[in-house]
């Protein structure tokens, strides 16, 4: 007897849904000045512009509310997009600002969502990100698509996977392989440095000054080493030279 493939139910599952940890930017909004917001973030874009670049991103207007202070949902989420920004959820919303969202396909998250690090207290009238605060200490192997963002110092004592970003305001510890981004000096500090055991970086970064894989000298590759800046030039140098 013949059989029908297509008619046949499948014997094993085509999908399955599983719970994931991932991090994504939270835009932590306390001022409705749409040209205030958007001045501001084309000024931390341009510090790390690899990083942001068609980042996923939550906009959080729970400040807002808590003021008193409407929003134009739409035109936020317009800002957020003219930057290569792709808005994928509003926290902290009303019931019309949770409409608003609905309407334009952004999904609503709850106040106690874990999407990233908590933000630190933020002062009145600011446009932040949510940072990691202090040094931080990472043991933990940074995997491909994970981004991590420290307001000081970044420690890490584990590989940073190719397709991975890390970013710190101040110097970058990894002792271990560096395969994918690191930028350090990310809010314009020129004496940060990137340390790390193993350099293999898709590109590396200080105050803004870069170098993508091809620029990285074969000299330098799968050693330890310093890089910093000088005179608005990144240089990488061989540790055990020293």
């Amino acid at each position: 007897m013949s059989t029908d493939s297509q008619n046949t139910p499948h014997s094993t599952s085509v999908l399955e849904f599983k719970s994931s940890t991932f991090s994504v930017p939270v835009l932590v909004l306390s001022n409705n000045d749409l040209d205030a917001i958007e001045q501001q973030l084309q000024k931390k874009i341009q510090l790390a512009p690899e990083f942001f670049k068609n980042s996923p991103i939550v906009f959080d207007v729970q400040e807002l509310n808590a003021q008193k202070i409407d929003i134009d949902i739409a035109a936020l989420a317009n800002v957020i997009r003219k930057f290569g920004l792709m808005p994928i959820g509003i926290r902290g919303g009303n019931e019309q600002q949770a409409k608003s969202a609905l309407d334009l396909h952004i999904p609503v998250y709850s106040i106690h969502n874990n999407l990233s690090s908590d933000a630190p207290k933020q002062q009145k009238n600011t446009t932040q990100t949510t940072e990691i605060s202090s040094a931080t200490l990472i043991t933990q192997p940074i995997r491909s698509g994970q981004r991590i963002y420290a307001k000081g110092d970044l420690i890490i004592m584990a590989q940073v996977s190719a397709g991975a970003e890390i970013m710190a305001e101040g110097n970058i510890h990894i002792y271990n392989t560096l395969r994918g981004r690191a930028l350090a000096g990310v809010q314009g500090n020129p004496d940060a440095r990137i340390f790390c055991f193993d350099l293999q970086a898709e590109l590396i970064s200080i105050a803004g000054n870069y170098k993508i894989s091809e620029d990285i000298k074969d000299s330098t590759r799968n050693k330890p080493v310093q890089i910093y800046l000088e005179e608005h030039t990144l240089f990488i140098q061989d540790i055990r030279e020293h």
